[in-house]
This record gives C-alpha cells, sequence and structure tokens, in this order.
C-alpha cells in the first residue's frame, strides 16, 4: 500500500508540474486542501478515492493513470493528449477535423454555446441573443435542476463535484437530442471535465465570454451575491488565479468576446456581430 501512495503521489507532482499548476490553484480546482496535497504528493498522505478522483479531473487526467501499475508517462495517448494541449488553435481543429468521422459543422448544427468564468455575463447575453435571434435560450444549470427536481446547490451536497458532473454531461446529451438550434449557456467550471467539455466543443459552436477579474467580481456582487468575498480576503486572488488557469482550456473555444468597460447593449450587438462573422447559423 505504501509503494502504491508514492507511486500515486509522484503522478500527481509530475502532472501538476508539467502543466505548470501551483499546488494552491491545484487545490482551488480541486477542492482539496493544500495541506493535504502536500501530504499526497510527499507519499504520506492516505488520500480517499473521491478525493483523488477530485485531483485526477481538475489535473485533466484520468484517475487510471495515477492508480496503475504501468508507468503513465510512457503511455502514447498521454503524449498524443499532451502534443494536442499545447497545439495552436488551428492545429487542433485539423486533428480534430481529422479524428470526428461526422463533419464538424454538421456535428454543431445551428447551436451555440457560450462559455466562461461566473460574471462573464453569459447569461444576460445569451437571453438577448436568443430573442434577436428567434433561438430558445437555455441555462446548462437550470435543465440539471428541471431534471434532478431540486436546485444546483442541493445536487452538489447530495451527489458531489462526480455526481454533478454526471447529470451535466446527461443535459448535455439531452439537449443536443432535442436541440439542432439554440444559444446554451454553462457553468464556467465546465472546462475541468476534459470529457464532457470535448464533447461540448465538437457539438456547439463555442464562444468564450471574458472580462476583467474586477468585472468578475463587481457583477457578481451587483446580483446581490457576497459569497465570493465573505470571510475571504483573498478571494480576489483566487480569481485571479482561476482565470489564469482556465485560460488555455476557455481558449478552445472557436470565438471569444471581451465585454470589459462595455455596456449591455452593445456587448450583446457584438455578439451578433460575432455570430454573423463566424457563420455559426449558415
Amino acid at each position: 500500500m505504501s509503494s502504491m501512495i508514492a507511486r500515486v503521489g509522484e503522478r500527481v507532482r509530475k502532472a501538476r508540474e508539467r502543466k505548470g499548476i501551483p499546488r494552491r490553484v491545484l487545490s482551488e480546482r480541486s477542492g482539496v486542501s493544500p495541506r493535504y496535497l502536500a501530504q499526497l504528493e510527499a507519499g504520506e498522505g492516505n488520500i480517499s478515492i473521491g478525493l483523488l478522483q477530485r485531483v485526477a479531473v481538475a489535473l485533466d487526467h484520468r484517475i487510471e493513470w495515477l492508480t496503475g501499475e504501468e508507468d503513465p508517462w510512457n503511455s502514447e495517448a498521454l503524449r498524443v493528449a499532451d502534443l494536442f494541449r499545447t497545439a495552436s488553435s488551428d492545429t487542433q481543429q485539423a486533428v480534430m477535423r481529422i479524428l470526428t468521422p461526422e463533419p464538424a459543422e454538421s456535428m454543431r448544427a445551428n447551436r451555440i454555446c457560450l462559455v466562461g468564468l461566473r460574471g462573464a455575463g453569459k447569461s444576460t447575453l445569451g437571453k438577448l441573443a436568443g430573442q434577436a435571434l428567434n433561438l430558445p435560450f437555455v441555462e446548462l444549470n437550470s435543465e440539471i435542476e428541471a431534471n434532478s427536481g431540486m436546485p444546483v446547490d442541493e445536487v452538489m451536497a447530495l451527489y458531489g463535484q462526480e455526481g454533478y458532473r454526471k447529470l451535466e454531461a446527461q443535459a448535455i446529451n439531452r439537449i443536443i437530442a432535442t436541440h439542432d438550434a439554440l444559444v446554451l449557456a454553462v457553468a464556467g467550471g465546465i472546462v475541468a471535465e476534459p470529457e464532457t467539455y470535448t464533447f461540448l466543443l465538437a457539438h456547439f459552436h463555442t464562444i468564450w465570454i471574458m472580462t476583467s477579474a474586477d468585472e468578475h467580481m463587481n457583477r457578481v456582487r451587483a446580483q446581490g451575491d457576497e459569497r465570493p468575498m465573505a470571510g475571504n480576503p483573498e478571494a480576489m486572488e483566487q480569481l485571479r488565479s482561476i482565470l489564469t488557469s482556465r485560460e488555455a482550456l476557455y481558449g478552445k473555444a472557436q470565438a471569444r468576446l471581451d465585454t470589459s468597460g462595455q455596456s449591455v447593449q452593445n456587448s450583446v450587438s457584438q455578439l451578433l456581430n460575432l455570430i454573423q462573422e463566424q457563420h455559426f447559423l449558415d
């Protein structure tokens, strides 16, 4: 058992260092304390399967890669995944065209998805864009709540992060099966689930709605939610860390719209122009 714990700890440390993720950021993304992560990487932590799964997800790896006896760093699939992750957007799209049996445009149909961190304006812009384009607007969390019969907070409390991610993936599948044309807004953390996010990118025209860390925080607080700051003087620093750690993931979207310093109406106009320029509805 001790040899396995040491092996898992070494692989977690190597994966984190290869991706350039500080331990503090990995802690924020996985929900596992920095102290626990330090013990794990040192081969001293007796981590539960549930917590290890969170760490694996935050590192964009399968849990088997951390626990298996075979050295994952010699895995051909892992090397290909690393090359794909660091490739340019054009190269990634070219690879997806080769590996995808159905043309990308056909798979995406007229479905548009807005990704980005909370407070960027996805819900507001998505609803207004849907009205302007005469398309239904759907918030993924609302779809999850409707099908689970409970608020997202209760879903998380009852099923945990892993359970929520499963419901999230199921909701996306339902939306694809029932809508060829819509505007969808998803939660900011969906990019932390590699399989779901890759599936989303393949079946939706994706747009990264982005803004500055200050505006993210101000908009959330303007909605009456003081949780980001309550008893947490380092909230802004943590927000910037999350933005930095997810930048490459959000950057996989086909297009991006910066709403910093923009009025809602200007941002909606820019979004509609972007959709037209990118031929997302052609």
